[in-house]
């Protein structure tokens, strides 16, 4: 099973290498995976969304769900799991960047992706939403087509991201309550002197 997955991924990403690269593509996803190194360009939204009040919740838990997936995924699931880069097991596979050196599952500008454009596709009006929705798929895409990850790096980036996106708003909700509490506990404490 295992093996049969490997070929199914090896054989993905020969295909995008003989079939679907060009120069204008290669350009263009360099850019888009560009955006996506260290969570650039969600870091960036999140702190836009900081700036007015009606989307300041959104915002705090965009950039949440980054520490989140930094953490988890890059940190923990990277280093537990140890998957070798594709360039280094797929005889003739071209990596159309500078190779990153760190191991490959899951992909990590996947997983930061989905873990803010799904809060967002879920969060703001669509006309915003869609937009980041395509973006995040765009930048996982991309990591195939350059050549630095499985399609199964990109599809569990993609899912832990998206249980992330869930997780960090669950988190900012219940530390809002506790905080809530606290003010109110507080506040009964001072009438009461």
């Amino acid at each position: 099973m295992l093996e049969q997955l490997m070929d199914l991924d090896s054989g993905f990403l020969m295909y995008i290498q003989e079939f679907m690269r060009n120069d204008a593509a290669t350009r263009t996803f360099r850019g888009i995976t560009t955006l996506g190194n260290a969570g650039a360009v969600w870091i960036a939204i999140s702190l836009l969304l900081l700036v007015p009040k009606k989307t300041r919740r959104i915002g705090c838990m965009g950039l949440l769900a980054l520490v989140l997936s930094l953490l988890f995924n890059n940190m923990l699931l990277k280093h537990l799991i140890a998957r070798s880069r594709p360039y280094d097991c797929i005889r003739g596979l071209i990596p159309l960047i500078t190779p990153p050196t760190d191991y490959s599952f899951p992909s990590g500008h996947t997983a930061a992706s989905f873990a803010v454009g799904v809060l967002l596709f879920r969060k703001l009006p669509k006309r915003y939403g869609i937009p980041a929705l395509v973006l995040a798929a765009l930048i996982g895409f991309s990591r195939l087509y350059l050549g630095v990850h499985y399609p199964s790096d990109v599809l569990a980036g993609a899912l832990l991201g998206t249980g992330i996106s869930y997780a960090a708003e669950v988190f900012w909700l219940a530390a809002e309550e506790i905080v809530k509490k606290h003010r109110f506990c507080k506040k009964r404490e001072t009438a009461h002197e």
